[in-house]
Parts: C-alpha cells; structure tokens; sequence
C-alpha cells in the first residue's frame, strides 16, 4: 500500500506508490513530452538545441534535460540534446557524469584503494609484532 505525501512539484497530495509525482503533474509531464516529441519529429527541427525547444514549446530546459536523462529522447536521434553532468555541470549527451570527472573518480578510487592495501601491511606487521612474546628475566 503507498503512502501519503507531497507533490514535490505542485505540493498537492496524494498517494506515493510508483510514482513520486502527483497524477496530475504525472499527466502534465507527459504532455510536456508529447509537446516536445512532437516538435522534433519535424525534420527541421531535429537539430534543435534544448534553449530552441524551450523557446518554440514552452517547456523548461530543466524537464527537456530530465527527457533526455530519462532516455526518452535519445540525443542519438536528436544530436543537440544534453543535459548537465552531475558533478561538474558540464554538458553530455549519456551516462551520468563527463569523461573528465569519470577519469577524475578513477584517479581518486584507485588512491583509495592504494591506501587500503597500505593500511592492510600496516596491520599485518602489526599482527607479526604482536605475535612476538619478550620475557624479562628476575636476576
């Protein structure tokens, strides 16, 4: 059974199940996508860029981008769809983040993993030490 809550968008409401929007913001954002498959379907249009689809349709660069996230509008078909990369901003066409800030995670990880397996010798020279048994004579 879902949950009672807000409509993040229009603060109406409703009850939560699978999706996290109200029926009528669910039904306003499928209009804003038909609104805007509609427009690039037209063959002049299909080079379009999110500004020119926000100007001659009305809907927000934020839900065109969230299209283009959501692989509902392929930039594939369409090679002037992007949206921001989620840690820099920076615009791409697929995936979550750009190849800079992916190369960038993978330097980070790969020190992450360094200093584990450091701090792994670390403990083991611990456990040889601990190991080693010293007795004090009573002269």
């Amino acid at each position: 059974m879902g949950e009672l809550a807000n409509c993040p968008r229009c603060n109406s409401i409703f009850i939560k199940g699978t999706a996290v929007i109200c029926q009528a913001c669910v039904k306003k954002e499928e209009q804003d996508f038909q609104t805007v498959y509609t427009f690039l379907r037209k063959k002049s249009n299909r080079t379009a860029t999110v500004n020119e689809i926000e100007a001659k349709t009305g809907v927000s660069k934020k839900q065109i981008r969230e299209f283009v996230k959501q692989k509902r509008l392929h930039p594939s078909q369409f090679p002037s769809l992007e949206y921001g990369c989620e840690k820099c901003g920076s615009p791409i066409q697929e995936g979550r983040i750009c190849s800079s800030c992916s190369k960038e995670l993978g330097k980070e990880l790969e020190q992450v993993t360094r200093n584990e397996q450091f701090a792994g010798r670390i403990k083991e020279k611990e456990k040889i030490y601990r190991k080693t048994y010293y007795s004090v004579g009573n002269d």
